[in-house]
This record gives structure tokens, sequence and C-alpha cells, in this order.
């Protein structure tokens, strides 16, 4: 067994605590020095274990992380994705856009105190029948902030909304919202897709993600959602932040879009949502008097070590 004199100042046969706190296990050895490991200890969302040794806390509406024991690594991993945008309505003569997907930010060191945060997780956008579409809300933990999707734009050339991934453009080649609005580094989203300039009913283009731009429709076809990305936080893999599809008119196809909405077809009433809990954006719809799909809320999620 290594010869350990002292540990801040203290003697080996009297060590029963590290920085104040009471050491949980031994877990490795630095030169001639055994290291106590201390977990973190935190309240607050749904808690799970993960990988036999980490602690997940999972908030799907808003909530307060409390950090009651710091612990050595004195860091956490984050997910924050705030909620999608909502993809439009036709209302005119062209189809409505998607909506760009919620702000995708993570990292796996982010420093934290012995303290209490505020978590904040955005609702998606309401779909809309005229005008642009709603924007999705922003999620927030400690100085963190994902911005909700830009909403879809609507019918006659009108822009996607800027946001965390933008909307795409109304029918009739109208340009797509910015992604990564305010700009954060890494980028949060991705630019919505534009619309097919080919009135009427000109398909639409698609919301951007996390993963990628939003299409840009085609004749025919409304452009495809920008792709979402994985993430094994949890302790499976999921994706999430997608954008909604595109919608097209009379004998057009609406976008594709995994997590977000698919955007409507023809004459047909089948927009959809984005997927709750992912931050996707709602898919565009063709028709006046039904709305585009909603987006879906975000999440946010928070991993660290307690043994």
């Amino acid at each position: 067994m290594p010869n350990i004199a002292t540990i801040n100042g203290v003697a080996e046969d009297d060590i029963a605590t590290f920085n104040g706190t009471t050491a949980s296990d031994v877990t490795s050895v630095l030169g001639n020095t055994w290291v106590h490991f201390v977990g973190m200890v935190a309240t607050g969302g749904s808690i799970a274990t993960v990988d036999t040794n980490y602690k997940v806390h999972t908030f799907t509406g808003a909530g307060t992380f409390e950090i009651t024991t710091l612990g050595t690594d004195e860091v956490v991993e984050y997910l924050v994705i705030a909620g999608g945008g909502a993809g439009a309505g036709r209302d005119g003569t062209g189809a409505g856009g998607g909506g760009g997907a919620g702000g995708y930010r993570t990292a796996t060191d982010f420093s934290v105190s012995e303290s209490s945060y505020t978590i904040t997780v955005g609702g998606g956008g309401t779909g809309a029948a005229s005008g642009a579409a709603d924007d999705g809300d922003d999620s927030v933990f400690s100085s963190i902030t994902s911005t909700g999707g830009g909403g879809g734009g609507h019918f006659n050339g009108n822009v996607g909304r800027d946001g965390g991934s933008g909307g795409g453009g109304g029918g009739q080649a109208a340009v797509g919202g910015s992604g990564n609005t305010p700009s954060t580094d890494p980028s949060q989203g991705n630019d919505g897709g534009q619309a097919y300039p080919n009135p009427p009913y000109g398909p639409a283009g698609a919301g951007g993600g996390i993963g990628g731009v939003g299409v840009t429709a085609t004749s025919g076809q409304g452009g495809a959602g920008g792709p979402g990305a994985a993430s094994s936080i949890t302790g499976s893999s999921v994706i999430r932040a997608a954008g909604g599809g595109g919608g097209a008119g009379v004998g057009g196809v609406g976008g594709s879009s995994g997590v977000g909405g698919r955007g409507a077809s023809g004459n047909s009433v089948d927009t959809g949502d984005g997927t709750i809990y992912t931050g996707s954006g709602g898919g565009g719809s063709i028709e006046s008097t039904f709305d585009g799909g909603n987006g879906g809320g975000g999440i946010v999620i928070i991993k660290y070590q307690f043994q």
C-alpha cells in the first residue's frame, strides 16, 4: 500500500473528510498519495442513475437544480434545448414553411458551485393558419440560454423567422430565417430553407435543425427539415432538435423531418407536430383553414458523477 503522510495537513490515520465533506470512495492513486473522491449530491427534476456512477436530472418544465454537496469534480454535463418553432399555414397562394428547431447547447465540463440554479424549459410555438407561425420559447440553465426556434413563413413570399434554428420560407421564393440567432459558439442551430418560386401553391422551405440547414423546396416538393443530433446523456441515444418540413400545395409532397413535424401534402391535413421534449420544429401546412404543426417543447438535462 502507498505511504500516505498527510492530505491537506491531516495525518493518514485521522483522515475522515476531504475538503470538508465525508469521503465516499477511494478512486485513484496519484504518485504515492491516495485521493479520496467525493461525489456530487443534488436535487431537482426527474432523477435517474446511468452508467453506474452518474446521476441524470431531466427537466421537462420549470424547476430548480440544487447542488447540496459540490463533490470533487465541480463540473456537470448539460444539454439545454429550447422549444421548436411552429409551422405556418398557407393563407394565400403558397404553402407554409416548417418551423426551426430550438437552440441546442451542450458541454461536458461546465463548472458549478454549491448553490441553486433556476431551470427554464421553453415551450414549442403554436401552429398558425395565417401570418408567420410562433417562435419557440427559450430554455435556460445558469448562464446558458438556448433560443427558441424560428416560426415558419406563410403564403406569399414571407420569410421564415430567425431563432435557435431558422424557420423555413413561405411559398413563392421566400428565404428561410437565420439560425444561431443570437450567435453562440459552438453554434446552437442552422438556417431555414427557401421556398420554391412557382405560384400558386409553391412548396415551402423547411426549418433548420442542429444537424444542418433546412432544405430548399423544389417543384412539387416541400423542403425536408434540417436534421437533429443524437445525444446519449441519458444513457441511451436520442435524436433531438430537428427542423419541420415545408408544406406543398395541390399535387405536391410535404417535406419529411425525422423527429420534426412533416409538412402537409396536397390538400390533405396531415401536418405534423414536432416531437415533444425534443425542441423540434412543426411542419408547414397548405390550407388556410388548417394550422401548421406545433413545435415540440424543449428539455434541460444535467449529468454528473455521484460515486
